[in-house]
């Protein structure tokens, strides 16, 4: 990971030596009457003079003395339900360089200070530009809470940047390939599946995946922490990783494929999950599936109508192309639950109908199972990772009947998109696993702090707090 990724922003204080630091004080509204007694009177009316009132990611550079800037102001804006590590991703931008740390009020966590500030460092790779964008000159001193921080910033980095890369250099083997690359040197088994045994195994992938000259695959990823013993919880994680989806024959307009190499994000946050969960060493065994293929229109692209028969023996009628993630993602849930996981999970940019509901930055959660979806919706609440939990409402099973097979892919109704959609999938899960399905957008539509434009691994750190807390884990690292 090269340093436009961010976490290379982060500087452990035993490593300071003799530079100087300045200081940033991240305040709230309600604190401006303390402003005197942080800053001093004079720096203080300054600030008040330039418009600072502690807005959201607001930031007011104070000059000492000497003309210097050694102190900045960083407004939190009011206190909102959990932690905000986004707010301090606005500070790698704005301060000037060299060393910084950040005094914040008691209640955030040192933690969420050091990986919003690696997040707000990220920058999209440059893909061949000649001007590639700079790495921040800014960086900011941190304690034994870095380490965390730098792991999670990497994990949720790699997830935005699969994300980022333009879709000719992002196909089905090319994101293979970055799993192997991801989970490999951690010690993970991986292999992946083509040809034949992608045909015998995982027949809906290679049936949504045929029209396209690059060929579907299928990666198996699996690991055992070092401290796991072989009865210890399985976790099995699921993504879809369709690398471009034009929508097949059913396709897109020019506005709806202008994105489309985000379809892919599922597959890009599961896989930086399973990075998190290898680099923290929790005590699970862990399984990784990921649906690599691209939607394509050719003479040998699936038609509307086609009945393709699933791994699970289901068979689908196709009712629409561009309805293709479900027919990714059920058989990679079949397979799962054939080991009897403890928890799967799976992520995809399913629907469009989730982000009408809930718009960009709130995915949404299905459960079979009311605790662990409501574990789900608290982790990401306390930790500034919203997730909103939607119903598998079962009066909308019939929506889903087809005359010429066991289940059409897309519903008989022009409402609750995201609700048939994950109604669809829980045909091929075991009733008596836990599943939670999330269904994200994985992407910023514009930069906020701590959230630049492009690639998002919405949802990442939420279900890595949730299976903490399914599991009763105790994360060493956690801030």
């Amino acid at each position: 990971m090269n340093s436009l990724q961010g976490q290379d922003s982060l500087v452990a204080a035993d490593h300071v030596g003799h530079e100087p630091v300045g200081v940033v004080h991240a305040i709230r509204p309600g604190m401006l009457g303390e402003l005197a007694a942080l800053v001093g009177e004079g720096a203080a009316r300054f600030a008040t003079q330039a418009g600072f009132v502690a807005r959201h990611g607001q930031i007011q550079l104070l000059p000492g003395a000497d003309g210097t800037v050694a102190t900045a102001l960083l407004g939190m804006g009011d206190e909102v339900e959990g932690a905000d590590p986004f707010v301090f991703g606005a500070l790698p931008d704005s301060l000037p360089a060299g060393l910084w740390r950040v005094s914040a009020p008691a209640e955030v966590a040192a933690g969420d200070i050091a990986l919003g500030f690696c997040l707000g460092a990220y920058r999209m790779p440059a893909f061949g530009r000649e001007n590639a964008p700079a790495a921040p000159a800014a960086r900011l001193v941190v304690g034994a809470e870095g380490h965390g921080a730098s792991q999670m910033a990497q994990c949720m980095n790699l997830a935005r940047s699969l994300i980022n890369t333009p879709p000719n250099l992002m196909g089905p083997d090319d994101l293979a390939a970055a799993a192997e690359a991801a989970l490999l040197p951690l010690g993970a088994h991986v292999s992946v599946l083509r040809g034949a045994r992608l045909a015998q195994d995982f027949p809906t992938v290679r049936h949504v995946g045929m029209g396209s000259e690059r060929a579907p695959c299928v990666v198996e990823a699996h690991w055992q922490g070092s401290t796991a013993t072989d009865d210890a919880p399985l976790l099995s994680l699921a993504g879809k990783g369709v690398c471009f989806d034009t929508g097949g024959y059913d396709l897109k307009p020019p506005a709806g494929m202008l994105r489309m190499k985000k379809d892919m994000g599922g597959a890009a946050i599961m896989l930086g999950l399973a990075r998190l969960i290898m680099l923290r060493d929790l005590p699970v065994r862990l399984e990784l599936r990921l649906g690599c293929v691209e939607n394509s229109v050719s003479g040998h692209a699936m038609r509307p109508s086609d009945v393709v028969r699933t791994r699970a023996g289901l068979t689908v009628e196709i009712g629409n192309t561009d309805a293709e993630g479900r027919l990714v993602l059920c058989d990679l849930l079949h397979a799962a639950c054939a080991r009897q996981p403890d928890l799967l999970v799976d992520a995809a940019t399913l629907t469009g109908a989730a982000r009408v509901a809930l718009g960009p930055d709130v995915p949404a959660l299905f459960s079979n199972n009311a605790e662990t979806g409501a574990a789900f919706v608290a982790a990401g609440m306390a930790c500034g990772d919203p997730l909103w939990r939607l119903p598998l409402w079962p009066g909308y099973r019939k929506w889903l009947r087809s005359p010429v097979a066991d289940l059409n892919n897309i519903s008989s109704k022009p409402m609750a998109g995201a609700i048939t959609a994950a109604l669809f999938l829980e045909n091929f899960v075991k009733t008596d696993v836990r599943w939670v399905h999330i269904d994200t957008y994985g992407w910023n539509d514009s930069a906020r702090p701590g959230k630049p434009e492009g690639g998002e691994s919405l949802g990442l750190r939420a279900t890595y707090e949730g299976i903490l807390k399914i599991f009763n884990i105790e994360d060493r690292m956690h801030h």
